[in-house]
């Protein structure tokens, strides 16, 4: 059982590394080990619950007992229920329904597929616009539905893996920072092995979103596990000095790991990654301040965010604040491919056109001349309502909503000094 539950957290950071680094994930062969290596995590932990599950339910039956409860938590429940239902809605996209009902639950559906079928007396038809495509997405959200109800198991009993994940991510988002900026600032310009020059730094992400969306899950985590490091000292010092002076190596060197990724993230020149990260260091230093002294915001998370700033002017951040002033010009870009694809959620409300067919439906719609392809809403949140429809978003909403004020109330019961609830808050305002 522990080696199962070794290797287990062996393949976890294999991925926690690997994702980020395989250029994001985005290419098919990256995501399709991704796939594997959560399969192989979910089977190792079936053969455990199978084999050692009931060897220690005949040892211990009461212990048993208490882990089968502990698995029906209402929150793997209610989130089993909701997400299945997601996945099953995606599943009906893509398999032949007759031509009637289609016509009923999605008129536009139908139309397309009449204008565009050799067979327009087709007795079956498919929602999905593009079935192959939704077919790929589906195996992926199938996969991470796995993984994180896996994970929401397996996690309440191995606390000891918290830790060692954090610092793995850590770990990783400086050195996308450090690779990144060593790229950009030497003049190489260039992705590992690819053949295609970056403007700002973006570590192996081919996109500097992509990029600064990272890193902008990592930095309030990583600022939280900072914090709980240090929230068993706060009570034994007196003064911030004396406190300063209290510091480790490791301590400090997980704050410089913190400034080297705010200085990769606002030299992404990601306009609305840095307003994010604005956001995100805002809310962490009112979550973090210490109200018992009378503190209105954390002096620390000040003092961090205002020694990168410092240091990023130092370097120079003139084709950074370049950038917001062209905001006007792709504001109103963006703005025309919203408004068309408010159109397609408009002509396929219900169900959506299919998961993943954005890219595929979208030049039917589009109202502007652009160069090259639109492959993205510049949305996440319209694009999928697009895909799956008022339907699948809803349940989505609703999984998120829940999810979002359990975290708030577990943080809650945390007691102020409790190490967990930085983490907890530093995660959490990452997500947002």
């Amino acid at each position: 059982m522990t080696m199962l539950n070794h290797l287990i957290k062996l393949i976890i950071i294999f991925l926690l590394v690997f994702t980020p680094i395989a250029f994001g994930s985005m290419e098919l062969w990256a995501f399709s080990l991704m796939e594997l290596g959560i399969l192989l995590i979910i089977v190792l932990w079936a053969i455990q619950k199978s084999i050692f599950g009931s060897q220690s339910a005949i040892l211990n039956p009461q212990s048993a007992i208490s882990l089968n409860s502990e698995l029906r938590t209402p929150n793997s429940t209610f989130c089993f229920i909701l997400l299945s239902l997601f996945l099953l809605l995606v599943f009906i996209q893509m398999i032949p329904l007759p031509s009637e009902i289609i016509k009923i639950i999605s008129p536009k559906t139908y139309a397309f597929r009449h204008s565009l079928s050799f067979e327009p007396s087709a007795s079956s038809l498919q929602l999905s616009l593009v079935p192959f495509a939704t077919k790929i997405e589906f195996f992926k959200w199938l996969t991470l539905t796995g993984f994180f109800l896996f994970f929401l198991n397996w996690e309440s009993s191995n606390g000891d893996i918290v830790n060692p994940l954090i610092l793995t991510i850590m770990l990783v988002g400086i050195g996308e920072s450090l690779y990144g900026m060593f790229e950009f600032f030497s003049g190489h310009r260039y992705i590992l092995n690819l053949d295609m020059q970056v403007s700002a730094v973006t570590g192996t992400f081919i996109n500097r979103n992509y990029f600064a969306g990272y890193l902008l899950m990592v930095i309030p985590l990583s600022v939280g596990y900072l914090f709980s490091r240090e929230s068993y000292q706060k009570g034994r010092f007196m003064g911030w000095r004396h406190r300063l002076s209290s510091l480790d190596g490791k301590t400090l060197l997980i704050a410089f790991g913190i400034i080297l990724m705010i200085l990769g993230l606002l030299f992404s020149a990601s306009r609305m990654g840095i307003v994010s990260l604005l956001l995100s260091f805002s809310l962490i230093s009112i979550l973090f301040r210490e109200s018992q002294r009378g503190q209105k915001f954390s002096k620390t998370t000040v003092l961090i965010f205002g020694l990168a700033l410092l240091w990023a002017v130092w370097i120079g951040l003139d084709a950074v604040i370049s950038r917001f002033f062209i905001v006007s010009e792709s504001f109103e870009e963006r703005w025309m491919i919203w408004v068309n694809t408010f159109q397609i959620i408009k002509d396929f409300p219900i169900m959506g056109s299919g998961l993943g067919t954005f890219v595929h439906v979208f030049p039917v719609y589009r109202s502007f001349h652009i160069r090259g392809l639109v492959t993205h809403a510049e949305n996440d949140f319209l694009q999928l309502a697009s895909e799956v429809g008022l339907i699948g978003i809803g349940l989505l909403l609703f999984v998120f909503v829940f999810l979002f004020f359990r975290t708030l109330l577990a943080i809650r019961s945390f007691h102020s000094r409790d190490s967990k609830k930085y983490i907890g808050i530093g995660g959490l305002v990452g997500i947002l």
